[in-house]
């Protein structure tokens, strides 16, 4: 009981911490101790003190002690209120987790402008920071500075948080130029059935690396003497398998050749990132990459990842699905043209801007205005395919703006093994989905939403979607323990507030 109590301390700690826009070493450095032991009390794994909890609670300016164990977050949904006014898109949450496992590249500090301030981050953060890498937020908590130590302290890793992301698979790419043995945890997130790691594996053991999955931890070993000596075929074009290849690519001293690889906008935010430590990177936007690395990367670098497409289709599904004038601005186009097609062709009344630069000089962005439209359901099923097709996260998003449209529309999920049956939730809040197979729905419209009190799905896309559909949904509803959300979108129900939504935040007394 006493550990458990611990554990929860330490929870309401690293939350009032990460709230504070603190990283463990901003505490330590308050409170005279390290970041090392700070690490531990948010982990429950050293007894303190109530004077170093009130202690803490000072520093933090938060009552940790009256507290009490806060427990999860809910959300309280007044449906039925039209948006209006406009709301910015915030920078890629992928890209910001690929950068961050990117910065253990150089021995230089990274510089990231404008970080997405969302758990999935947090997590890669607290990874970093047990292992040594030193992170802080800076000008005004916006920007993220990164600083790796000389050697990495593998053994303190902070399996927990690790074991909260599926990012923690791209630490492979880099860490396999740095150590010649090492291990990580199995991966985790959201719960989106077995999606398997062999395509990273497949890649990886071109540089030497071999992996052996055992005790629900990876054991890395390398060997020097392999190095890639024909060009690397993808066996899945996915975007961390790419990603992943990136990153060990560009510590090689040679050329590496990737085919099949994905061209999404996080794997191109990457690259771009690459180009800025000095490794060369032909064919961006193409499925074939050739890397010319460097074997040897200590160059400071400042960057500003591109604005997040799949955030963009939420924020557009939001006005969409609550019939209401919007203008969603930084808009990513070039990643959402088939999503904007696919909506043309349903019937959306919309207009975009002239097309400008992101803050990474490379990113097309524009500003999009939806209107109220009277949606008839789509011809073609909806399906997704890699970039340039429609994205795979915005699936579930043309689900429910399937169920405001009149007619039958088929949602054809082939990548994860069970996230459309989450999208069956749909169907507590009014919505006709039938569940044809694990992969497909037939989704019926139009549908006069209802309000519910539901627990949010445990997977990340369809937990957003759902409560859109509650926004549009007349009463009062409520959505349980949205974790998850938070995982993926930074103080989403605040911003959708600012546009006139009504969504409390509350927990448990």
């Amino acid at each position: 009981m006493a550990d458990d109590y611990l554990v929860r301390i330490g929870k309401l700690i690293r939350d009032a911490r990460q709230h504070r826009g603190w990283t463990q070493a901003e505490l330590a450095e308050a409170l005279g101790t390290s970041q090392s032991a700070v690490n531990r009390i948010e982990r429950g794994n050293q007894n303190i003190s109530l004077e170093m909890i009130a202690r803490i609670g000072e520093a933090l300016d938060s009552e940790i002690v009256s507290l009490g164990y806060a427990g999860p977050m809910h959300l309280r949904v007044v449906g039925g209120r039209p948006l209006s006014g406009s709301i910015d898109v915030k920078t890629s949450k992928n890209a910001c987790v690929a950068l961050l496992c990117a910065s253990l590249l150089t021995s230089g500090r990274t510089t990231l402008r404008r970080v997405a301030r969302i758990e999935e981050v947090y997590r890669i953060l607290e990874v970093l920071g047990s292992i040594g890498v030193r992170a802080r937020w800076v000008n005004g908590g916006s920007d993220l500075e990164i600083v790796p130590p000389a050697q990495l302290d593998m053994e303190s890793m902070d399996t927990a948080a690790a074991r909260r992301t599926r990012s923690v698979i791209m630490f492979l790419g880099p860490l396999l130029h740095r150590l010649d043995h090492f291990r990580i945890p199995y991966a985790g997130g959201c719960d989106l059935g077995t999606r398997t790691v062999q395509p990273h594996m497949t890649a990886l053991r071109h540089f030497g690396l071999e992996v052996a999955a055992t005790d629900g931890t990876y054991h890395a070993q390398v060997d020097r003497n392999v190095t890639p000596g024909r060009p690397i075929v993808l066996t899945e074009r996915g975007d961390t398998v790419t990603e992943n290849a990136l990153l060990a690519a560009a510590r090689h001293d040679g050329v590496t050749v990737i085919r099949n690889a994905s061209s999404n906008y996080m794997v191109q935010d990457l690259c771009f990132f690459l180009e800025q430590l000095g490794v060369t990177v032909e064919g961006v936007g193409t499925t074939t990459l050739t890397v010319h690395g460097v074997a040897h990367i200590d160059r400071d670098v400042d960057y500003a990842p591109s604005e997040d497409p799949v955030e963009a289709m939420s924020l557009l599904a939001a006005a969409v699905i609550t019939e209401s004038e919007l203008t969603v601005r930084r808009v990513p186009v070039e990643f959402l043209e088939i999503e904007l097609a696919v909506l043309e062709e349903m019937g959306l009344d919309h207009d975009r801007s002239p097309e400008y630069p992101a803050n990474n000089g490379r990113t097309r962005l524009v500003d999009l205005t939806v209107r109220p439209s009277k949606l008839r359901a789509p011809i073609d099923k909806i399906h997704p395919m890699p970039f340039p097709g429609l994205n795979i996260d915005n699936v579930p998003f043309f689900a429910a703006i399937a169920a405001t449209a009149q007619g039958s529309s088929l949602v054809h999920d082939w990548v994860y093994d069970n996230r459309a049956i989450y999208l069956t939730d749909l169907n507590r809040l009014g919505a006709g989905v039938k569940l044809l197979d694990p992969h497909r729905l037939l989704v019926e419209g139009p549908t006069r939403w209802r309000a519910s009190e539901m627990m949010c799905p445990p997977a990340l896309r369809p937990a957003v979607v759902v409560l859109l559909a509650m926004m549009a949904a007349e009463g009062t509803s409520v959505l349980r323990n949205v974790y998850v959300i938070n995982r993926g979108y930074e103080d989403l129900a605040e911003r959708l507030n600012s546009v006139g939504a009504q969504i409390e935040i509350f927990r448990d007394i």
